[in-house]
């Protein structure tokens, strides 16, 4: 199959991956009502075709929080991302690097801080849960610290994990025991890529951050288990104060769809939002991103960095995006599927569709810095 777009990438990833895996990474919580709202009421918004400019020389270039970058996007963090590829987060930070992008690494990663850090040159982002153990994140954050991670990503949007029914369908959750593993199993051994690059030659399959605590606890059902049991409801905006009193570089937190929660943030110090639903894997029924996002650039937008997610499937939704608000975007399921499809080499392939299609979307709209997209050049009825 010739890989010419994110959706290529998808069906390529779903015919190499055991299912438990594809379905994890491609599904949202509940019906899916707000995962199919992400990607459509973006793809809705229409934009303003312009004629007659010289678009010779289009610039993508910016800069995030210090960090001067050739595309106004990052990739977003995505738990157990390591485990769609041979140590798949440090494939992944890799194609970022190259690319001249940042790279965010979830707390529930496959590969360990120290593992991925030290395969680049250039410093990633961290993505920080909420965990009851307050001693066990001083020690993450400082590892961050250590390992010279220069933003910190404060996930907001899982006091509880969403419940995702094709988790349960596919074996994933809910199936403890020998028998989920042999189902998994039978799963991978209908894929045989997979299973020998990856299953046999891809380990050790743990959650690299958390496998201190884990000890001896390392089956897939162990991990589902230790994050329903750790991750803390009772997070509040003075658990913001406490991770702001010991991590000192930039602070983001994501997960804000409400105007208030986002004008909280601003007050309370934060140097950017991320404007998410999660990609639709938390509370179903919630507005998509895209349209969150015009109110809260409002409110904000002037007093710290907007980034947004959700839907974001090829280059012309980052431009969506950008015209609506934000300064950057993050980029999760399209970077997942070109790793699962062809490792690093396809998501470094992923971000070169990305920056070719701006370049069209730019040039066909009127615009030739990406500082001169806003709304003006959306059909302003399709807002």
């Amino acid at each position: 199959m010739i890989t010419a777009s994110t959706h290529d990438f998808r069906k390529k990833a779903q015919a190499k991956l055991p299912r438990f895996l594809f379905e994890y990474v491609d599904g949202g919580s509940y019906d899916e009502v707000t995962l199919r709202r992400n990607v459509a009421s973006l793809q809705d918004i229409a934009l303003r075709q312009r004629i007659l400019r010289d678009v010779s020389n289009i610039d993508l270039s910016t800069t995030l929080f210090g960090q001067d970058t050739r595309l106004p996007v990052a990739l977003a963090p995505v738990g157990l991302a390591g485990m769609y590829a041979r140590r798949g987060e440090v494939q992944a930070a890799r194609a970022a690097e190259k690319a001249g992008i940042p790279f965010t690494l979830s707390t529930v990663s496959a590969c360990p801080l120290e593992e991925v850090t030290s395969a680049v040159t250039d410093p990633i982002w961290f993505q920080l849960y909420m965990i009851r153990d307050r001693g066990f994140m001083k020690d993450l954050l400082q590892r961050a610290t250590d390992t010279g991670c220069s933003a910190l990503v404060f996930t907001v949007d899982m006091p509880v994990p969403g419940s995702r029914y094709r988790d349960y369908h596919s074996g994933l959750a809910g199936s403890p025991g020998l028998a989920g593993d042999m189902r998994r199993v039978f799963q991978a051994l209908q894929h045989p890529g997979w299973a020998w690059d990856v299953g046999i030659h891809g380990r050790p399959h743990q959650l690299g951050n958390v496998a201190p605590v884990l000890g001896k606890n390392t089956g897939l059902e162990d991990f589902f288990a230790w994050m329903r049991n750790n991750f803390d409801p009772t997070v509040t905006w003075k658990d913001f104060e406490f991770i702001r009193s010991i991590w000192k570089g930039p602070m983001l937190v994501k997960g804000i769809l409400d105007r208030e929660d986002a004008v909280q943030a601003a007050d309370l110090g934060a140097d950017g939002i991320v404007v998410s639903n999660h990609g639709g894997r938390q509370l179903d029924g919630v507005p998509a991103s895209c349209e969150a996002l015009p109110a809260i650039a409002e409110a904000v937008g002037e007093r710290l960095t907007v980034l947004a997610d959700g839907g974001v499937r090829s280059g012309l939704d980052v431009v969506r995006m950008l015209a609506l608000g934000a300064r950057g975007v993050l980029l999760g399921r399209s970077w997942v599927y070109a790793l699962a499809a062809e490792g690093e080499a396809g998501v470094s392939k992923m971000l070169s569709l990305i920056e070719a299609e701006m370049k069209v979307a730019m040039s066909l709209t009127g615009v030739t810095d990406i500082t001169q997209i806003d709304q003006s050049i959306l059909v302003r009825n399709k807002i």
